[in-house]
């Protein structure tokens, strides 16, 4: 079965790149500030946003960006799905929220420890209701995501899939995107590791 890239989001480094170009640069290091810096350059109206803690808001951006040039009503949505994978789950929340249990037990916190909330978050956001998956993972394993990939389209569990990797942990953040489909659509690269590690590596 022949899949395709459709786009690809990368943000790093106060960077954010789209199928491969700078769309948005900041001098900004405080990764609050950068994550905000990137929201209001979408121009978008998300209340929910500024609740979210800074994994949620990484995924939830790169996931805005990668679909961003994309007509979301052309997808299927009941077969769309999300695989993705980090180092540090969300460790960075579970801190912050042990640290109010020595007070007041934080709710807002609270909803953000486990990892796999990013899903659900970009699926309320795009209205996905597909298969969704989060790995923990000590790096990005493109094999393994790719071969995973592969097996749901193989198995006709999904029709298109947002894959990659949204890692945050105290002041290191890091986001990989792609949106993976069966028609040469959008940029149409070849699904293959290759291409994968060409654009996180870059």
């Amino acid at each position: 079965m022949n899949l395709y890239i459709q786009s690809v989001v990368v943000i790093r480094n106060q960077s954010v790149l789209k199928n491969g170009a700078i769309v948005f640069q900041s001098q900004e290091t405080d990764i609050n500030l950068f994550l905000r810096s990137v929201y209001n350059s979408l121009e978008v109206s998300y209340p929910k946003f500024h609740k979210m803690d800074n994994l949620n808001k990484l995924g939830w951006l790169a996931a805005e960006i990668l679909l961003q040039d994309i007509e979301i009503d052309s997808l299927d949505k009941v077969s769309t799905g999300i695989l993705l994978a980090n180092k540090s789950s969300s460790l960075d929340t579970d801190e912050r929220y042990l640290e109010s249990t020595k007070t007041i037990p934080s709710p807002a916190l609270f909803v953000y420890t486990l990892p796999n909330i990013v899903n659900g978050e970009i699926c309320i956001r795009h209205g996905l209701k597909g298969e969704n998956t989060f790995f923990v993972n000590d790096s990005f394993d493109i094999t393994f995501m790719h071969h995973y990939t592969k097996q749901l389209f193989e198995s006709e569990s999904v029709n298109a899939c947002i894959v990659g990797w949204v890692e945050q942990y105290h002041k290191h953040y890091e986001a990989a995107l792609y949106l993976i489909q069966k028609e040469k659509e959008g940029i149409a690269l070849p699904f293959t590791i290759k291409e994968v590690e060409k654009f996180y590596e870059q």
